[in-house]
């Protein structure tokens, strides 16, 4: 919480707002960390419980909060599609307030970074996190921005597309998500998804990094759960 009154500037520049050093823990999370100083847009893509979204908000924030130069990027968006409801029509109140549930794991990330409950409503009051549904993303624009697009399976080929047509100058990107989890329905969707990976692994730009379960790092059940899964055979 705010101490002496202080504003959302006095926090982001005092020692009781700084980000947390994150080293990684599993060789594809390592892998992460290289592709990425090595300058690459990134598809984190496989089991979960890896610490894919984990990873692609901290270098954003570590991006955002120890700019190199002008020309990085200033501001995070998170985008991701509100798939099984993409219309957000089954929740109540206006765009902002039903888009407010799907915005719980990146606050919760946030807290966690900066050790501080407030951290995430800090960072987009001072404008430098917002979080985006892929309902309003057409005639949008990025540039000198950072884009995560989180949970990209059950984003269809279409909203992917659209998506990455959009990047503007001084940008970063990763894509996230796992297709054994993904809620689209349609074939055509599901299609244009594992296209828009297959364009993704032809572009010089992009290293794609697959995660295994040998790469679960939430808890040793939840290894235990989704190892005995895939060894069965089973896809829920």
């Amino acid at each position: 919480m705010r101490q002496n009154g202080e504003s959302p500037t006095n926090i982001l520049s005092s020692s009781r707002f700084s980000l947390k050093e994150i080293a990684p823990k599993t060789d594809n999370q390592e892998k992460v960390f290289d592709y990425f100083d090595d300058g690459k847009q990134l598809l984190l893509h496989g089991t979960a419980g890896t610490g894919k979204t984990f990873l692609s908000l901290y270098l954003a924030l570590d991006v955002v909060l120890n700019p190199a130069g002008p020309e990085d990027p200033n501001k995070i968006y998170i985008v991701r599609s509100v798939v099984p409801t993409r219309d957000m029509g089954y929740l109540p109140g206006n765009a902002r307030e039903k888009t407010k549930v799907y915005e719980a794991p990146y606050a919760s990330i946030c807290n966690e970074l900066f050790g501080r409950g407030d951290a995430y409503d800090i960072l987009k009051t001072k404008n430098m996190v917002e979080f985006m549904s892929t309902s309003f993303i057409r005639g949008t624009t990025f540039n000198n921005a950072f884009i995560i697009v989180d949970e990209c399976n059950n984003c269809s080929g279409h909203e992917l597309d659209s998506l990455i047509t959009r990047i503007g100058n001084n940008c970063r990107i990763i894509f996230s998500g796992d297709m054994k989890q993904s809620d689209l329905t349609k074939e055509q969707e599901r299609a244009g998804l594992k296209d828009f990976i297959r364009v993704i692994n032809n572009m010089p730009d992009f290293a794609h990094v697959e995660f295994t379960p040998e790469d679960i790092v939430r808890s040793r059940l939840v290894k235990q759960y989704i190892t005995a899964r895939e060894k069965l055979g089973i896809h829920l």
